[in-house]
């Protein structure tokens, strides 16, 4: 298990996968590669929780977050933009790109479920 957890550790992108996240799939096809074993998903999903590791979800608010900028505009832009389009009874929509479609927008993956020390 320690050797899988250094090579977990590594990353997807090291092991030849397009993003950072581990799924249990990824995670199967590894173990397979290196100590050439064969895992069904369920096994290796039991495996993964026995050591520790859960579902992972990022946090809900971006890094990039400005809650001052959110406060100013809130109480400067948004009474002047809401004011006018009452007398007249027009809609007013908020929508960013996660809301073209109506599958799940946040992606999870796998991952320790306690602060590993870092050596």
């Amino acid at each position: 298990m320690e050797r899988l957890e250094q090579e977990l550790e590594r990353g997807p992108l090291a092991h030849g996968w397009a993003d950072q996240r581990w799924t249990l799939a990824r995670i199967k096809t590894l173990i397979g590669r290196i100590f050439h074993v064969s895992y069904m998903v369920e096994g290796t999903w039991r495996l993964l929780k026995r050591h520790g590791w859960g579902w992972q979800q990022p946090a809900r608010r971006a890094i990039e977050r400005d809650d001052d900028s959110v406060e100013v505009w809130k109480k400067e832009t948004w009474p002047r933009v809401r004011a006018p389009r009452r007398s007249v009874g027009l809609w007013i929509v908020f929508e960013d790109e996660t809301g073209q479609s109506m599958t799940r927008c946040r992606a999870s993956g796998l991952g320790p479920d306690r602060p590993r020390p870092r050596s």
